[in-house]
């Protein structure tokens, strides 16, 4: 395995598949520009004349567009910077953060990570779309799945106000699981 010398950016990059860590290699001398996805090369350009300009790939199953951002800050340093979806990845998980919820929990000895997709409703554990069933109970909805061979609910509930909007609690084997901050 050729040992990544050029290597000038890594970024952790949260989404309801999991957490994708990108690499980017610039070779300054050589022109050569080569981008990894979890360790897979995705894109590689040897002899590229022009230092600066953008890469764009596809990350994770929902095969959402990244692209990394290279110019020239001064004389010979660049900056590397990296868009999701067209947003600043700042930007991005801001707003991420006000459309999904996102769980880590151990059962049985396995980590799990499940995430909620506000918007659609879906959910998502260790990378798969889960089946859900989803049903109106007194104080607002309740979506099931499970993990394993344990009985996940995700109850919405309203908050009664109107900044706050909907409480998603997810609910394994009867026990509340704290939201976890990414």
């Amino acid at each position: 395995l050729e040992k990544m010398t050029d290597l000038v950016a890594v970024w952790e990059v949260a989404l309801s598949d999991g957490v994708h860590k990108i690499e980017f290699e610039h070779g300054t001398t050589s022109g050569k520009r080569v981008v990894y996805v979890d360790g897979k090369e995705v894109i590689r350009k040897e002899w590229m004349f022009k230092l600066v300009g953008k890469e764009t790939f596809i990350v994770g199953a929902a095969k959402t567009k990244a692209t990394i951002n290279i110019d020239a800050v001064s004389g010979f340093a660049y900056e590397y910077t990296l868009e999701i979806n067209g947003k600043s990845l700042k930007k991005y998980m801001e707003n991420r953060s006000k459309t999904t919820n996102t769980w880590v929990l151990n059962l049985g000895g396995t980590d799990y990570r499940v995430v909620l997709e506000k918007d659609t409703m879906d959910v998502w554990c260790n990378g798969q779309k889960m089946e859900t069933a989803g049903e109106f109970v007194e104080d607002g909805t309740e979506t099931h799945f499970t993990v394993g061979d344990h009985n996940c609910c995700i109850k919405a509930v309203s908050s009664g106000k109107r900044k706050e909007g909907i409480i998603h609690t997810l609910i394994v084997n009867d026990r509340e699981i704290p939201e976890a901050v990414e």
